[in-house]
């Protein structure tokens, strides 16, 4: 399974939102787009999912053209996890995980017996059985988070796109999540996601794409993007990039907080 962007650009009028984007998502891989708010993230992910049509370029899935497709052929293939939804009915957890399945049946029939199994089982591997009863619109924004996770595994599509997926959680839940999606890669899945955080990209990924302005400003492993240069770029803050256990994670630290006169912050 594998999505190509071949120099994709896309504009709101003629507001430039994309200016010549171009990757290959591969085989058990996660590429993280990392970039700030409002650089072309969602805009791009609207585009691999056929959502938006009128961009120049090209957006292929498994080598067809994504605009030759229909959204059940697309969702057959790609599962797709937004920043957040609000649905208009108050449905269960079980219900709303049980609604991935629908891509598998025809339209009349009903989920059975191996549909509910699904459910159960990524509710279980996501942590949140105990959830099954509740209310959809009555847990939290990052059990939410958690659900949509669980309803796009159940979905059987073998590429998942994530729109900043650990976002609303807590810290324990975003290493539960993160470890997920790295467990998925080995079972053969693709996986984008989009994210804000730059210690966590380099530690989960295995390429980064560097995104600003609509335009792609690096692309290649994680020790070959991330720099200071390239955080200061994106984020226009300056930073201090510190290596730990041999390189295996960065960590960037404000110079902002290295260089203030206030010891009382710091351990001795």
């Amino acid at each position: 399974m594998s999505i190509e962007v071949a120099d994709l650009s896309f504009s709101y009028g003629d507001r430039l939102i994309l200016d010549g984007i171009s990757f290959v998502a591969k085989d058990k891989e996660l590429l993280s787009i990392l970039g700030p708010n409002g650089t072309g993230k969602s805009t791009l992910f609207l585009c691999i999912l056929g959502l938006l049509s009128k961009y120049k370029g090209k957006a292929l899935l498994n080598g067809r053209d994504i605009r030759d497709l229909g959204i059940r052929e697309i969702a057959k293939v790609i599962a797709y996890i937004p920043q957040s939804h609000y649905p208009s009915f108050n449905y269960t957890v079980f219900d709303m995980v049980l609604m991935g399945t629908t891509v598998q049946l025809s339209p009349l029939s009903s989920p059975g017996a191996k549909q509910r199994k699904l459910a159960e089982s990524a509710l279980e591997r996501l942590g949140i059985s105990h959830l099954k009863e509740r209310g959809y619109t009555q847990i939290s924004g990052g059990e939410r988070q958690l659900v949509l996770m669980a309803r796009a595994l159940v979905q059987e599509a073998h590429i998942l796109i994530l729109d900043e997926p650990t976002a609303n959680l807590d810290f324990g839940n975003q290493i539960r999540v993160l470890n997920q999606i790295r467990s998925l890669t080995k079972e053969g899945y693709t996986i984008i996601q989009s994210t804000h955080n730059p210690d966590q990209t380099f530690l989960f990924s295995d390429r980064v794409m560097a995104m600003k302005d609509g335009k792609v400003l690096a692309l290649g492993t994680p020790c070959q993007v991330f720099s200071q240069e390239l955080i200061q770029q994106l984020y226009g803050i300056d930073v201090e990039l510190q290596s730990l256990y041999g390189d295996k994670a960065r960590v960037c630290i404000p110079k902002s907080i290295i260089e203030a006169d206030s010891p009382q912050r710091f351990c001795s």
